[in-house]
Order: structure tokens, then sequence, then C-alpha cells
């Protein structure tokens, strides 16, 4: 086996993964699949977040490592299963900054705030859903986001084309509603999915 020794660089690190998963390597690390893994990436990012909640900096390098970890290690999966290699996950995240910043990377004008810049990257975004085959404003939101966090995505997608509510006490309304259907509801799949009409008003309300 190769003697590694820490460092910054990130070759190490995909020379690392790359051991872990060799004949040889660990057992454990051997058997996992993109499957097994995603809930470990899932539960890294919220550690993440964490250390950035309780400012926590002197612990963020190592929770910021832990998801770095988590993207080598499926883009380790993707080789060699002939899919794509880390290359390929740093080259498709450079195009998109540098497609999506123009006024930094293309010669065009920054927009005149922070707001605008932002409508004008929904704008993008749009289109690149477009090239997608995906022309619905809610396609391309993860199913696998915990329920109330894609929930408010989705109503903040919703928004965007106008489908809102003008104002809390008409939400408010809604809930009650919502709410009473809750209730009436007949049978447990009818009563799971008024709850789900209730969670997306609830959301609504929260942002």
């Amino acid at each position: 086996m190769p003697t590694l020794t820490p460092s910054r660089d990130i070759a190490t690190l995909l020379a690392i993964m790359k051991t872990l998963r060799e004949p040889g390597g660990c057992p454990w690390d051997r058997e996992q699949s993109f499957d097994t893994i995603a809930p470990y990436t899932i539960e890294e990012a919220y550690e993440v977040a964490s250390a950035i909640e309780d400012k926590d900096w002197k612990s963020l390098p190592g929770e910021l490592g832990d998801l770095l970890f988590q993207v080598v290690f499926h883009a380790r999966m993707a080789e060699e299963a002939g899919l794509f290699d880390f290359g390929d996950v740093v080259a498709a995240v450079t195009q998109k900054m540098i497609r999506r910043h123009p006024h930094v990377f293309g010669g065009e004008d920054a927009k005149q705030s922070a707001e605008d810049q932002k409508a004008y990257w929904e704008a993008l975004k749009v289109e690149e859903r477009k090239a997608r085959a995906q022309h619905g404003v809610l396609d391309d939101v993860p199913v696998a986001l915990p329920a109330l966090v894609r929930a408010e995505k989705l109503q903040k997608r919703a928004s965007s084309v106008g489908f809102d509510w003008n104002n809390a006490r008409t939400v408010v309304d809604k809930i009650a509603e919502e709410a009473r259907e809750v209730a009436e509801a007949d049978g447990q799949a009818a009563r799971q999915e008024e709850l789900g009409d209730l969670l997306f008003v609830v959301a609504n309300l929260a942002i």
C-alpha cells in the first residue's frame, strides 16, 4: 500500500479515496454505493450548516473537509463505473460559474444591485432548464429535500411565476380551510394528501 501523508493538495485526497476503494483497501469503503453514501452527504452538509450557525470557525474547516470527501467519494465511484471523474465535476462547476457571471468573466456590465443580479441568475436558470428539456418551473426541485425545505422551495418557485397569495390574512384563511379538509378527510390516503396541502400553505406563510 502507498504511504500517504496529510497535504493541502487535492491530488492527495483523490489518492486516498482511490486507495480506500482498491483491493486491499478499506472493506467498508469498498462496499459502498451512490445510494448508501448519499445520506452521509446530506448529513455532512447539515454539519457544515450547523458549524456556521454556531460560528464555530475552528471546526468549520474539518466539516467542509468531510463534505468535500463526500464529493470525492461519489466522483471515485463514478470513475470506477465509467460515468465521469473528479475532473468532470470541477469542469461542470467552473463552466456554470463562468456562464452565470458574464459581468465578471464575459465583459458584460454588472446589474444595478444584488437583487437585480439575482433576478438575472433566475432567468439564466430558466434557460438552463429549457436546455435540459425541463420546461416547468418546478421540474428540478429535488425530491430528496426534507419535506419543509422542499415545500418552501416549491413555494418560492411558484411565487416567481405569480402563483402566490397577496397577504398574510389570505394565507391564514387558506390554512383554516386546509385544516378543516384534513379533519374531514375520509381515510389515511386522503388525510395524507390534505396534510400535504396544509403543509404547503403553512410554508407559504413562513416565507
